[in-house]
């Protein structure tokens, strides 16, 4: 019995003792990241930064035949992007496209169309106020009611 008992503890006895030693470090760590509430992974993911960009004209989007005369109100508005902190430094109002798409609408009374946004690459879309615009018609085209 105590044969048995030596040869489990000595044969392979520096295997064994590197298995503890490991185990102990990966419990220690793990235990560290549960009191500290942070991820190990966290110093190497990328800070990301928001950045606002206000007054961005609204771009109208209509067929190459429609020659009618749309507008927008309002025809600005207020864009909230997210990304790398260099990348948003680098980042103008003129690379933030904004518009709405007008192409098979036909004339109609009170339409409200969703703002589209479309950022360059490593940009994410946050918010877009307002998220929707009042598309107004030229007054010629709207038929109007006899009372």
């Amino acid at each position: 019995m105590i044969a048995l008992l030596r040869k489990l503890i000595v044969q392979d006895f520096w295997l064994k003792l590197f298995s503890l030693m490991l185990a102990v470090l990966i419990w220690v760590t793990v235990s560290f990241v549960i009191q500290r509430g942070a991820s190990p992974a966290t110093p190497l993911a990328v800070v990301a930064e928001m950045r606002t960009f206000l007054n961005l004209p609204v771009g109208i989007m209509s067929s190459a035949a429609d020659v009618r005369n749309f507008k927008v109100a309002p025809q600005q508005v207020e864009v909230t992007v997210q990304g790398d902190a260099g990348v948003l430094q680098k980042l103008r109002s003129a690379d933030i496209r904004v518009l709405v798409d007008l192409t098979g609408i036909e004339a109609a009374a009170d339409l409200r169309k969703r703002v589209e946004v479309s950022t360059p690459a490593g940009i994410a879309l946050v918010r877009v106020t307002p998220q929707e615009v009042n598309i107004i018609y030229p007054s010629a085209h709207i038929p109007r009611s006899k009372p």
